[in-house]
């Protein structure tokens, strides 16, 4: 910059002529007064020169000084992290920066000349239409934000700021990119919806742990409004049940973690308790010390309830309320892990209702489930609280009588477990007798481990079951010999039929009034080449358990059938066999339509058949079983009542089913001779059935006084050793006709 050396009230040019006249002096020698004018032309001559040198020197001063400026204002102009552009009245791009012609993806050449309307997205354009004109309108500085279409990043949000210049003619827009102001607005939004909207509830403290900040869940949960939460502390929600303790284990893991999780009881306004899943972290300043505490949690009460259902139904039996098999296995190893610590002894029970499945065959299950339940009771009532009652399935339960320190105290529980199930049961209109069958073993005399302890508790109720039910055993070495064997047998039960050692014998059944062989009895026998002859009370049950009474009875009706059919053939007479089904058979529904097509195959007429079903059968009143019976007796096999006066008798069942004989049981025969109640009981019989026009068989005839008295008493028919035992079909004769 030109340092101007003018004095007050002197004009410019007189500096400079001053200036140049000190330089002349300095450059030239002195002029003389009589040197003439023509020297003093001269010296001015010399001045002026010196004059215009001096103003040219100042000229290119400022030339550079502008040069500079303009300089450093084209590189603030162009380089300015905003873009300027010049607009004309149409929109057109005048001038530009070239932060401008970055933002708009383009070189400042191909942006000139153009109008701006070219570069934003057709959604903008209004709005910057309404801007541009407001700004020629004289509507003074405008803003507005508007979207810049690039090729490389579509949509950028831009903020647009115009003014008109002082001229009037040109319209001077400030463009700024604010997409990372709309990423953070959109990330502060998106975290304010979440802090609103998550499941959770959020609750934020300052460092005196006083409530600054909750979120909408916070108040649905708690029912306590922000307004209410906000300055408090978090003790607002205490419910009392966590002690001091726990707080302290609490404060103690923030302090040294910074976070802690776990589950809570707290209490919402109304007095409510509910359970919560809480999670505390702790936000620190730079110094590391905590500034805010951000604790999230969860109402987790109703799937704190439905987990304690799911363990429930887990772990305890649905009908009975009792511990299930898991949870007395569990409770079983507990028992066996405190004995090997403290040297406890204990005992294990397992109680099994004898008969119980005749009562839910013939009664139904809706009674027999009554039955288990009430029987459930009677059990808990007999052992101390202490005590395991677990129902493992069924009509089993278990006992473990833990912390044994008199051991007969077993025997005395035990027997009064007897005693009690083997009182009436009252469900319904009905009055039930059942027994039970208790086995029990001993830790550790007879066992340390589960496996060992289940199998000699199960082999020593299956030893009371054997001896005749109804009483208890402990253990022996003996009873693991028999359970061998038991397994044996069930081996070879399911091989015999395949390899044909069954047979079915024929009991001759007598007509009392003519004493001609009139029917006969098919009864199942089975041969075993090692152990001879197995009678049908040791593998019929066995049968029926393990599920091969189907099979084997399927295989029965065949060869009753055929023999049937060929004596029928040979004889030329009516001949009729009875045989005997399981209540097991009925189940599934499929052995009517079975039979009676394998009849049809055959061609034998279905009044060459009878079958024998207990009574407690037709108690049990169930539609599949009632259906049929029904259809068995429309096809003209006649039905028969076996064993009648031993089971659940309830007569009007009698009229209700289509009955053809009841089968007097031989308890009330045997003593026939000797004992006048039987006498009595068996006239009782014949004349009720001979009124309902049911004919009478009694079984188990031995002599001819016992003949003589039921054939007194209009006995229809009769079988038994004084006619003849069961014998092979091939001995079997018939000699119906009169």
């Amino acid at each position: 910059m030109v340092i101007q050396d003018t004095k007050q009230g002197e004009s410019p040019d007189d500096g400079l002529r001053r200036r140049a006249e000190r330089v002349s002096e300095l450059s030239a020698p002195t002029v003389s007064p009589d040197q003439g004018d023509a020297r003093r032309l001269l010296h001015e001559l010399q001045v002026h020169q010196i004059e215009l040198e001096l103003q040219n020197a100042e000229l290119r001063q400022a030339r550079a000084e502008v040069e500079a400026g303009l300089h450093s204002y084209t590189e603030l102009y162009d380089f300015a992290p905003v873009g300027y552009f010049s607009l004309d009245r149409k929109g057109v791009v005048l001038r530009t920066n070239l932060a401008g012609a970055s933002m708009l993806a383009a070189p400042r050449s191909q942006v000139t000349g153009r109008r701006f309307a070219a570069f934003i997205t057709p959604c903008s354009r209004s709005t910057f239409d309404a801007l541009h004109g407001d700004v020629f309108a004289g509507k003074g500085q405008v803003s507005g934000e508007l979207t810049v279409n690039r090729a490389d990043a579509p949509g950028l949000p831009v903020q647009f700021a115009a003014s008109l210049d002082e001229s009037g003619r040109e319209c001077r827009a400030v463009l700024l990119d604010i997409s990372e102001r709309k990423r953070t607005e959109a990330e502060l939004q998106l975290a304010a919806m979440v802090y609103q909207a998550i499941g959770e509830s959020i609750m934020v403290t300052d460092a005196d742990n006083r409530i600054i900040a909750v979120n909408s869940v916070f108040t649905q949960v708690t029912g306590y409004s922000e307004e209410e939460a906000l300055g408090q502390t978090p003790k607002l929600l205490s419910s009392g049940r966590q002690d001091r303790g726990f707080y302290q284990r609490m404060w103690q893991k923030l302090e040294s973690t910074g976070r802690w999780q776990g589950e809570i009881w707290n209490r919402r306004k109304n007095g409510e308790e509910y359970v919560e899943w809480l999670s505390i972290n702790t936000v620190f300043d730079n110094r590391h010390g905590a500034l805010r505490w951000v604790a999230l949690f969860s109402d987790v009460t109703d799937q704190k309830r439905a987990e304690e259902t799911i363990w429930q139904q887990a772990n305890y039996d649905d009908l009975t309320g009792l511990p299930n098999r898991r949870l007395f296995l569990d409770r079983l190893q507990q028992e066996i892990n405190q004995g090997q610590r403290d040297g406890l002894a204990f005992a294990l029970l397992f109680v099994d209702l004898d008969r119980f499945k005749e009562v839910n065959d013939t009664l139904g299950h809706a009674v027999g489930d009554q039955l288990l339940i009430l029987a459930a009771e009677r059990i808990g009532a007999c052992v101390r609280a202490t005590d395991t009652v677990a129902r493992l399935g069924g009509d089993e339960f278990s006992v473990i009588m833990a912390d044994l320190a008199d051991i007969d105290r077993v025997g005395q529980v035990a027997q009064n477990l007897v005693e009690s199930l083997a009182q009436a049961f009252d469900v319904g209109d009905e009055k039930i007798h059942v027994s039970a069958s208790v086995g029990i073993t001993l830790y550790p005399a007879d066992a340390v481990t589960i496996d060992d302890l289940l199998k000699h508790a199960d082999q020593a109720m299956y030893a009371v079951k054997n001896a005749g039910r109804n009483g208890f055993r402990y253990f022996t070495a003996a009873m693991q010999t028999a359970a061998l064997e038991r397994l044996t047998l069930i081996k070879d039960l399911r091989a015999a039929l395949a390899a044909g050692q069954f047979q079915v014998h024929f009991q001759p059944i007598v007509d009392l009034t003519s004493g001609r062989t009139v029917k006969a009895e098919a009864l199942l026998r089975w041969y075993h080449p090692r152990r001879g002859w197995v009678g049908p009370a040791d593998f019929i049950p066995v049968a029926e358990e393990v599920g091969l009474i189907g099979e084997i009875g399927d295989w029965v009706f065949r060869e009753v059938a055929q023999w049937t059919r060929r004596w029928r053939n040979t004889t030329g007479d009516p001949i009729q066999v009875s045989v005997n089904m399981s209540p097991l058979q009925f189940v599934g529904g499929k052995v009517c339509d079975t039979w009676l097509a394998h009849l049809g195959e055959i061609g034998l007429p279905g009044e060459c058949l009878v079958i024998e079903v207990t009574e407690g059968l037709l108690l049990a009143d169930r539609p599949d079983i009632t259906d049929q019976l029904a259809r068995f007796h429309a096809a003209g096999i006649q039905i028969a009542i076996d064993d009648f006066g031993t089971g659940y008798s309830a007569l009007s069942y009698l009229n209700k089913f289509d009955v053809d004989y009841l089968k007097i049981d031989r308890s009330f025969v045997r003593d026939l001779e000797t004992d006048a109640n039987d006498r009595a009981l068996v006239e009782a019989i014949v004349v009720m059935a001979h009124k309902l026009g049911i004919k009478v068989v009694a079984e188990g005839v031995e002599t001819a006084a016992q003949r003589d008295l039921l054939a007194a008493a209009n006995c229809d028919l009769a079988q038994g050793y004084l006619y003849a035992k069961a014998m092979p079909a091939a001995d079997m004769a018939f000699d119906p006709a009169a």
